[in-house]
Parts: C-alpha cells; sequence; structure tokens
C-alpha cells in the first residue's frame, strides 16, 4: 500500500508526532472555515440592525434577540414560500427519476443503436457553461416544440430542464453497468419484460445512487436562484430563494439573515440524516454474487 508517509516513518516516535501535528493543524483549519460562516450566519439572526451592520463587527451578539427567527417566520410569510419551494423541487425530483432511470438503463442494459453516440452527445452538454444555455433553454419553455405552450409561472418551466440532467445519467448508467447481465439473463428466461426487469431488479439494487442522485438533485434544485427567477416573474409562484432577494431593500438586516438562516436549514438537516447515503452511493461501484 502506497502512502505518503512510508510505514517505517510512522512508527518511529518523531514520524508520529509529526504526522499527528499536521493532521491535527489541517482538521482544525478545514473545520474553521466550515464553521465560521454558519456561525456568522446563526448569530447574526439574532443580532438588532444597528449591530448587524457595525464596523467592525461584533464577534458575539451583545444582546441577543433568537425571536428574529419566529418574527422572519410570520412576518416575512416564509411558509408560503417554502411551499412554493417544496413543489418547484418535489416535482422536478419525481419527473427527473422518471426520465433518468430509464434512460440510463436503456444506455446501460438494452444498448439501442447508436447508444454511444447519444451518451457522448449528452456528456457534450457538460462541457457548455449553463449561462450559455439559458437563452435556448428560455426560448423553448416559452414556445415548447409541437406543444406551442406558454411555461412562463408555471412550476413545469423548472421541471423539465431539471428532468434533462446528462450528469444524473450518466453516474447512474455507470453504476447500472457493474450490475451482471446474468441476473438480467435469468429474468429474461422467466418472461420478465425490459420494464419488469427494471423494476425488480435494477432498481431494489439501485437504492444507494439513486439516494445520492436524489439528494445531489434537491440540493441543486434549492440552492437555484437565476432559473427561477427568470421563468418565474410573479412573485406569488416564486421560491424562497428568489422571495428573499426581492425583498431585501424593503426588508431590515437582522430579518433578512434569519430569513437566509431558515431557508438554509432544510439544506444542512438533508445533509446530516444522509450522509451515510452519500457516502455509500459514492463508494458503491461493485456487487458481490
Amino acid at each position: 500500500m502506497r502512502t505518503l508517509v512510508r510505514p517505517a516513518v510512522l512508527r518511529t516516535p518523531r514520524g508520529r508526532l509529526v504526522y499527528w501535528s499536521l493532521f491535527t493543524v489541517a482538521l482544525l483549519l478545514f473545520t474553521v472555515a466550515f464553521v465560521i460562516p454558519l456561525y456568522w450566519m446563526v448569530t447574526g439572526g439574532m443580532k438588532s440592525s444597528p449591530e448587524l451592520a457595525r464596523t467592525p463587527p461584533t464577534l458575539v451578539p451583545e444582546e441577543w434577540h433568537p425571536g428574529n427567527y419566529a418574527d422572519a417566520w410570520n412576518e416575512l410569510d416564509l411558509a408560503r414560500y417554502f411551499g412554493n419551494t417544496v413543489v418547484l423541487i418535489g416535482g422536478a425530483w419525481l419527473l427527473g427519476l422518471a426520465v433518468q432511470l430509464p434512460a440510463a438503463y436503456a444506455l446501460s442494459k438494452l444498448r439501442p443503436r447508436f447508444g454511444t453516440v447519444v451518451l457522448g452527445l449528452m456528456l457534450v452538454t457538460l462541457m457548455v457553461p449553463a449561462t450559455t444555455l439559458l437563452i435556448p433553454t428560455y426560448l423553448t419553455v416559452t414556445d415548447v416544440p409541437v406543444l406551442g405552450l406558454n411555461l412562463i409561472n408555471n412550476p413545469a418551466a423548472v421541471w423539465l430542464p431539471a428532468a434533462a440532467n446528462a450528469f444524473n445519467i450518466y453516474v447512474l448508467k455507470n453504476f447500472f453497468d457493474q450490475i451482471p447481465d446474468e441476473l438480467l439473463d435469468a429474468a429474461r428466461i422467466d418472461g420478465a419484460s425490459a420494464f419488469t426487469t427494471m423494476r425488480r431488479i435494477i432498481l431494489p439494487l439501485s437504492r444507494p445512487i439513486i439516494a445520492v442522485v436524489s439528494i445531489l438533485s434537491i440540493t441543486a434544485l434549492w440552492r437555484d436562484f437565476l432559473w427561477p427567477l427568470v421563468v418565474l416573474p410573479d412573485p406569488a409562484e416564486q421560491p424562497i430563494t428568489v422571495y428573499l432577494q426581492r425583498i431585501a431593500d424593503t426588508t431590515s438586516l437582522n430579518m433578512l439573515v434569519a430569513g437566509l438562516v431558515l431557508a438554509s436549514l432544510p439544506l444542512v438537516v438533508i445533509f446530516l440524516v444522509f450522509q451515510r447515503h452519500i457516502l455509500a452511493g459514492l463508494t458503491a461501484g461493485s456487487l458481490r454474487g
């Protein structure tokens, strides 16, 4: 096994001291880099507006105002915009799985003609900056081909582009490639169709990677700001990220920070609850028969 430090060096007292000292310093630096912004954000929501705008800033609030969070929730009507966000993310997540799972399964196991070309074209889209695709995508949702629908101020304007995620399809396909073809051949011998094989064999074995793809999709959608701002100009339809930016100029600073903290909580909870699933899915690459 190759390591940065030779095992013989680690067995010496000096080698162990240097190694663990550097490891501790690096761990502390990374911890501080991640914890300080969170601490600053949470305590900022408990300060008064004059104290929050003070220069130099106070590290610890002189007067604690934890009621700012309740005031922000009630006065800013955050429940309504949380509901908008859940509708947008839930629909995009479900539609994304409905599109991405069959697409990855077809490319991995059904091997259609020109499947490699299709996969290559999908991966090319990952090399194109998102801002470059903004105008073509906007023109598409304002006049959907064939149907001729205008999806502005419609949740489908967020759902449809999110479902066409080449990265998720590529990740799912790579995982499906690891599933032995013998399992699928046995199912076909028993008379199972391609859809039944996917539903009863592929999907149960793919729960870790499906969890990872779902979590990554939900976090990306929750943090998205530009696209919902463009396609949802009606304030009543906007998610919480767009809403907080819209009221930033007319809201007190401490209330705005408290609202931002509340808007960030779901992502933190999702990560803390599902971090094991994320690590399990990212390290899953083989099956034992």
